[in-house]
């Protein structure tokens, strides 16, 4: 990253910091924070009975799903699904599931317009090089306004001036544009209720709206979102908004649990009434089941690397694909291997534990890199100097 964009990044999550200290030392925040807790502790603990309950309420709701254990497994389901409805346009929403199945790029390849709704991710998509984001629901906190205007006109050939407003509404009419013709929604989840067979999505901009509005809905979500109930999943997104963002509620919560239907007609079941006729969901494994069960623990709040001091010096350069920072090191272990979990930062950490102290459901993450550090040099992979260092010592009772 840039030195101007780790000064932008650094200044948007200082304006985090300032909204959500207040909230979060409220009494309501720490019964939430102790609640989700133990939700997250009960639901990875009983995943596969989770995962049963799910297959058997989205049979009773109409959604089909499909298991997926890795990405390449998911890909191919949703090559299927876009190949049944002819796509050649798909509205996408933001999802860090998504970034880890490279979904964008893939579809990209086989000729698939993919057109992120989410303002910040639609920047980013437009930007085209070097566009990965710094932060789960702040994917573009790094560009600031004079950046995101030349990105915009640039990409748009459009002349709109440095002012917010003008670059929303530039933004916002293009995607619409863009939409017309689009029949495929894809998304992921930030909670599923097991029991009812919900899925929750949280957004401000309203675009899941659009994205659930199309005729086939494709959701994604990895097998560590299972929880039991709708009101634990509820519980989950709200502490999520309040970690992410500082405010108590998101915009929107859109809980789907099924496809669009109305009985309006001497109580005749009819599909497809404004919404989709057909919700498809795939729960991604791709690692899930061998992870450390802490790292399965995350909310995707990203107030970890709002105060992780290595992720303010060096920005998103430490983490894997869309998981950012220190958890995102550890989980890349499970998704792909030790050579990308090394390459990914796993020696940048300096194990403060700053991103435990801030995370609201107290993930040891200096602790598990510390762990897989240990892995790691046990199957070479370490720094060259950390080895010269051990060569000496065991030659030498000597560290040089």
């Amino acid at each position: 990253m840039e030195s101007t964009e780790l000064e932008t990044m650094r200044k948007s999550f200082n304006t985090v910091k300032k909204r959500s200290n207040d909230i979060k030392e409220s009494p309501s925040t720490k019964r939430l924070v102790k609640r989700v807790r133990e939700i997250k502790e009960y639901s990875i603990e009983h995943n596969e009975e989770l995962f049963n309950q799910v297959c058997e309420s989205f049979n009773r709701n109409d959604i089909e799903f499909r298991l997926a254990e890795t990405s390449g497994d998911a890909l191919e389901i949703i090559d299927g699904l876009l190949d049944e409805y002819n796509a050649s346009t798909v509205a996408k929403a933001k999802s860090n599931t998504l970034g880890e199945i490279n979904l964008k790029k893939h579809l990209k390849d086989t000729g698939i317009d993919v057109v992120e709704t989410d303002l910040g991710d639609r920047i980013l998509q437009l930007k085209k090089t070097d566009n990965k984001p710094v932060h789960p629901t702040g994917p573009a906190s790094h560009l600031n306004i004079s950046r995101i205007t030349d990105i915009v006109n640039e990409s748009l050939d459009v002349n709109v001036n440095p002012e917010a407003r003008e670059i929303m509404e530039a933004v916002r009419s293009d995607v619409l544009n863009r939409l017309k013709n689009a029949n495929v929604g894809i998304s992921g989840a930030n909670a599923i209720a097991s029991e009812e067979g919900s899925l929750v999505m949280v957004h401000n901009e309203g675009n899941i709206s659009i994205v659930s509005l199309k005729d086939l809905h494709i959701i994604v979500a990895g097998i560590d979102k299972m929880v039991p109930t709708l009101e634990d999943a509820i519980s989950v997104v709200k502490l999520e908004t309040i970690f992410a963002t500082g405010s108590y509620v998101t915009s929107y919560m859109n809980v789907v649990s099924g496809p669009s239907k109305t009985a309006d007609i001497e109580k005749k079941l009819l599909k497809n009434m404004y919404g989709a006729e057909r919700v498809v969901v795939i729960l991604l494994d791709n690692g899930r089941s061998q992870a450390t069960p802490e790292c399965l623990y995350c909310i995707g709040c990203g107030n970890c690397v709002v105060h992780c001091p290595v992720y303010n010096a060096v920005g998103n350069e430490f983490g894997f694909n869309n998981y950012l920072g220190g958890r995102g090191v550890a989980m890349s272990r499970f998704i792909e291997d030790d050579e990308t979990c090394f390459n990914s930062g796993l020696y940048m950490c300096t194990l403060c534990g700053l991103c435990t102290l801030n995370c609201p459901v107290a993930i040891p993450t200096n602790e598990i890199i510390e762990n897989m550090r240990r892995l790691s040099t046990e199957v070479g992979f370490y720094p060259k100097a950390h080895g010269i260092i051990r060569d000496n010592v065991s030659k030498k009772d000597s560290p040089y």
